[in-house]
């Protein structure tokens, strides 16, 4: 079973999306996608985004990370599930990249994604 947690981004929002592209990680950035945004530029579009915003928060975005047990799916089925994830809780309102890491025995997604909203400008709120 999968197991999620996330916790906010107050800095440094091109070193998380950095981070979480790896392609040492991702296998060679294939298990990389992103959405209402271009993965090479979501840091400058997630700005953007929160330059227009109404309703900015402290918080730059959010790193939601989804972990599975060692077994439990391919690398293909986890990156789906993923963006199933994003899918669901964004509701195509936040720009979003996600990725899933192959780096060790439990395959993991993370699931980087603006806090604020490029739909209406709000904030996100869990």
């Amino acid at each position: 079973m999968a197991v999620t947690k996330t916790h906010p981004i107050k800095s440094t929002l091109k070193a998380a999306i950095d981070y979480i592209c790896n392609p040492d990680k991702t296998d060679g950035k294939l298990l990389v996608s992103s959405f209402g945004c271009t993965v090479e530029t979501a840091d400058i579009e997630f700005a953007w985004t929160r330059r227009h915003a109404i309703d900015k928060g402290t918080n730059l975005g959010r790193h939601l990370i989804q972990a599975f047990e060692p077994g439990e799916v391919t690398p293909e089925e986890a990156h789906r599930i993923g963006m199933e994830l994003a899918k669901r809780l964004l509701q195509g309102k936040y720009e979003a990249v996600i990725t899933t890491h192959l780096n060790t025995e439990h395959y993991h997604n993370h699931i980087v994604f603006n806090s604020v909203s490029m739909e209406d400008g709000k904030k996100y709120h869990s």
